[in-house]
C-alpha cells in the first residue's frame, strides 16, 4: 500500500553553498531524489566573511528542495562561533514547517542537533554518512570527546545509513554501534548516458575534489611515462583547482598538446567528457563510495580504480580494472590494455547497471521504506 508523503528535514554539515559551490553536492542529490515522494527541506549553516550581518538567512527552492542556508560572521573564539551556530539553526527551525523525520547528514557535529530534537522533540532520526575519516588511519585524528558523543547519536538513530558496506564496517570497527543500512549514493542516469563511439585517439579522464587522498600527482607521474610509449593521448583533468597542478605537469615533461585543465563544471558539460573518454582514472588512497566510478559506467566509460573502501563493493567484471594502491605500474600497464582495446564496450550493459543501482529513483525507494519504518513504528 503507498503511504502518504512525509516531509524529511535534512540537517546537513556539508551542503552546496555560496561559500562552498561543490561542498556536498551528493548529500544535494540524495535530497533531490527523495524529494520525488516526499517533501524536503534542507537546514545549513556556513561561516562566511562576506555576511552581510551576523546570521543571514537564504530561502530558495530548486528541484523541489527548500534549503534553509544560514550565513554567519566567522570568530576565531569557539565559544562565539557556537552561540552564533546555535542562533542561526534557532532561526531556520523556526522558518521550517512542521516535519516528520529528520534525515541527519555527516555524523557530527551536527549529530548533537538531531539527539536534541529526539530526546527533547521526540524527533526520530536517521543518518546517512559519507566521511573516510573513520577509516584506519584517519581516525586517529578523531578526538575522544567526539567520538563518545558520536558513539551517542549513532545508537539513537533509527537507522545508520552508510553509503558503502565498507564505510559501515569501518564505523563499527571504531566503535559506533547501531541499526545498519547501506543506501549508496545517486548517480544522474538521465545526464550520464552512453555513446557508442569514443575520441579518435586515446582520452584519458581524472575527475575529483583535487584533494590530497586523490593523488593527481602520481596520476601525472604515470602521464608522463606513457609518453614514451604513446606520442599522442589527451588527459582532461577536471576539478575545482585542476590548474594547480599546471606547474608539476610541465616540471614532469608532460606535453601541453596532451594535456587539459578543467575547472569545475556542471554535470551536464562532465558528462561530455565522460562520453568520448576510453579510461576513467582513479588512483586513491580511500573511496567510502566513488559517485565518479558510477558516472563513468553510466556513460559506457571503463574504469582503473585502486583496490580501497568500497570500491570493489560494485565493480562488475569487464567494467574495467582494480589495481594496487600506489601500484604505478600498473596503472600504466592498464591504461595501455585499454588502449589496445583490451576490454570491450560494453555500454548500454553498464549504463542499465548504474540505472538499477544508483539512479534517483531507486535511491528514493530505499530510503522511503526506511521512513515508513521510523515514522510508522512505535519503536525508536
Amino acid at each position: 500500500m503507498q503511504r502518504e508523503a512525509l516531509h524529511i528535514l535534512f540537517l546537513t554539515g556539508w551542503y552546496p553553498s555560496r561559500v562552498a559551490p561543490d561542498n556536498g553536492d551528493f548529500i544535494q542529490r540524495h535530497a533531490e531524489a527523495i524529494s520525488l515522494l516526499h517533501k524536503v527541506t534542507v537546514i545549513h549553516v556556513k561561516s562566511d566573511k562576506n555576511a552581510s550581518k551576523s546570521i543571514e538567512v537564504s530561502d530558495t527552492t530548486h528541484k523541489n528542495v527548500r534549503s534553509l542556508i544560514a550565513y554567519v560572521k566567522p570568530s576565531s573564539l569557539g565559544f562565539v562561533k557556537a552561540v552564533q551556530f546555535a542562533k542561526a539553526y534557532r532561526t531556520l527551525f523556526k522558518k521550517a514547517d512542521a516535519f516528520d523525520i529528520v534525515h541527519l547528514n555527516k555524523l557530527y557535529p551536527s549529530g548533537l542537533i538531531t539527539l536534541f530534537l529526539k530526546l527533547f522533540k521526540q524527533k526520530k532520526y536517521l543518518l546517512s554518512e559519507h566521511y573516510h575519516g573513520y577509516y584506519t588511519p584517519y581516525n586517529t585524528k578523531i578526538g575522544f570527546l567526539e567520538k563518545q558523543l558520536s558513539k551517542i547519536i549513532t545508537k539513537q538513530a533509527s537507522y545508520v545509513c552508510p553509503v558503502s558496506n565498507s564505510l559501515g564496517s569501518a564505523m563499527q570497527a571504531f566503535g559506533l554501534t547501531g541499526t545498519y543500512q547501506k543506501v549508496p549514493n545517486v548517480v544522474n542516469t538521465d545526464i550520464f548516458t552512453p555513446k557508442t563511439t569514443k575520441a579518435k585517439k586515446l582520452t584519458i579522464l581524472h575527475a575529483s575534489s583535487m584533494s590530497e587522498i586523490k593523488n593527481v600527482n602520481l596520476i601525472l607521474e604515470v602521464v608522463a611515462t606513457l609518453q614514451d610509449s604513446i606520442s599522442n593521448f589527451k588527459f582532461n583533468l577536471i576539478g575545482r583547482g585542476a590548474n594547480k597542478y599546471q606547474e608539476l605537469s610541465k616540471q614532469l615533461g608532460i606535453y601541453q598538446k596532451n594535456i587539459r585543465f578543467i575547472d569545475q563544471i556542471s554535470q551536464e558539460e562532465l558528462a561530455k567528457y565522460y562520453k568520448e573518454a576510453h579510461v576513467f582514472v582513479l588512483f586513491s588512497d580511500i573511496e567510502t563510495f566513488s559517485i565518479v566510478t558510477y558516472e563513468a559506467f553510466a556513460s559506457g566509460t571503463p574504469v582503473i580504480a585502486t583496490n580501497v573502501g568500497a570500491i570493489n563493493e560494485n565493480f562488475p567484471k569487464n567494467y574495467g580494472f582494480l589495481i594496487e594502491k600506489g601500484n604505478k605500474k600498473q596503472l600504466l600497464d592498464k591504461i595501455l590494455k585499454i588502449h589496445t582495446g583490451f576490454i570491450p564496450l560494453l555500454p548500454k550493459k553498464m549504463h542499465n547497471y548504474v540505472v538499477e543501482n544508483f539512479s534517483r529513483e531507486i535511491i528514493a525507494k530505499e530510503f522511503s521504506n526506511l521512513y515508513n519504518k521510523i515514522h510508522y513504528s512505535k519503536d525508536k
